[in-house]
């Protein structure tokens, strides 16, 4: 197989990828012990943290993700950095849809689905904008990068906190 017929997409190597797990950890911890004021922001977008259920292990998951506002949902980017594969957030979430994420403080119980091709495409321009690296990691992977919108099954409460 020549290089021409792999697919495209970032490769990362298995210390690249050890690196990013310590880093979502001590992102994950500091945001959460400072309710967002610490790791609330990057790239001067805000941040909340995802909690999924593993697919495999059942154990709960938290990372760090870049978030835009539409309406009463939430709109998340499933880039993994323009990698080969899904983010595993995704993965889980495609096979237990139901999770929590926090925002700043708020932690709420939600429900993930991927959005319509109609909605990512009123929803892409918006997401370039906030992030234009989204429009680079679309353009260096084959695969069609999901949008997910998160859906509050709860309103306006907080939820129990790991």
């Amino acid at each position: 197989m020549t290089n021409q017929d792999q697919p495209a997409g970032r490769r990362p190597s298995k210390l690249a990828a050890a690196l990013q797990n310590a880093v979502t950890r001590v992102h994950s911890m500091l945001y959460r012990s400072s309710n967002g004021v610490i790791g609330g922001r990057i790239a001067n977008s805000p941040v909340l943290l995802l909690t999924t259920t593993g697919r495999r292990s059942g154990n709960q998951r938290t990372v760090p993700l870049l978030y835009l506002m539409d309406g009463r949902n939430v709109v998340l980017v499933a880039s993994n950095g323009g990698a080969l594969r899904h983010p595993t957030w995704w993965l889980n979430l495609q096979t237990t849809s139901e999770a929590w994420i926090q925002i700043k403080g708020i932690r709420r119980r939600v429900k993930a689905e991927q959005a319509s091709a109609t909605e990512k495409q009123r929803l892409w321009p918006r997401l370039t904008a906030m992030y234009p690296g989204y429009k680079r990691y679309q353009e260096i992977t084959d695969r069609d990068i999901p949008v997910v919108i998160i859906r509050s099954m709860e309103e306006d409460k907080s939820g129990p906190n790991d």
